[in-house]
């Protein structure tokens, strides 16, 4: 009976999916500061530090906080940090649709297992949609948006991540109680967010969060190579007080 509890698996995207944020979009980013005649320059370093900010235009703005705070009072900021924004996204999307940018270990698999078994699948990200469609059609088919009920994404919801959100976003429309619902995260952020909505959640550690405070997660994996949707079951089974979600 315990088994049949889980009905849905909630997937984050960047770093859960697949590893996108070092090569894709770092790399999309730096290439939307060279078109706008600016120079600004992301490196390995500097853009793990920057993603403790979740979400692709406050991360803009933090950079400029800490590194141009005079751009802050000029009365064109906001317009420039949609523009790079928006011109980040459309490379990203280029990036993506190259095709180099496979999924994590174990990700495609669990996806049709969870497919085959009647387990309903979403998705809770702070990317924009268009960022979430092109890596799942590059990376999994291309009817691949339609195999996940719920699609959470961008700014769905004012406040993202660690706020819990976009998690409370999907569980209505899944129409779901947390507790029949397990959350797959790569983050310190995610892992807040998803236990902020109760939801029992798995961590699979990422290029930039290994070794980041993943306490009250259910497991943390270094991917899903070696786990299946039985395991999922058990795992969430042995919730306990998780599921009504520690914070």
């Amino acid at each position: 009976m315990l088994l049949s509890m889980l009905k849905a698996l909630i997937f984050d995207v960047d770093g859960t999916l697949a590893e996108t944020e070092r090569d894709a979009h770092r790399v999309a980013f730096n290439e939307a500061f060279r078109a706008a005649g600016l120079d600004w320059h992301w490196t390995h370093e500097l853009y793990g530090e920057l993603l403790a900010v979740t979400g692709g235009k406050e991360r803009i703005r933090h950079f400029c906080q800490r590194f141009h705070p005079a751009l802050l009072d000029q009365a064109e900021f906001a317009g420039l940090v949609q523009r790079l924004h928006q011109d980040k996204s459309k490379r990203y999307v280029e990036i993506v649709g190259r095709g180099g940018l496979p999924l994590r270990p174990g990700v495609a698999r669990l996806i049709e297992e969870a497919r085959a078994a009647g387990i309903r699948l979403a998705i809770a990200t702070t990317t924009s949609h268009d960022n979430v469609t092109a890596l799942l059609h590059a990376s999994l088919a291309a009817d691949a948006e339609g195999w996940f009920e719920v699609i959470g994404a961008g700014d769905v919801v004012e406040k993202k991540k660690p706020a819990s959100d976009i998690y409370f976003w999907v569980l209505h429309r899944l129409g779901l109680p947390a507790s029949e619902c397990l959350a797959i995260e790569d983050s310190f952020n995610g892992l807040r967010s998803a236990l902020g909505a109760g939801l029992p959640t798995l961590i699979t550690e990422a290029q930039y969060t290994r070794g980041e405070n993943f306490s009250g997660a259910l497991d943390v994996l270094p991917d899903l190579a070696d786990t299946n949707l039985r395991q999922l079951r058990q795992l969430h089974e042995r919730r306990g007080a998780l599921a009504t979600g520690q914070q």
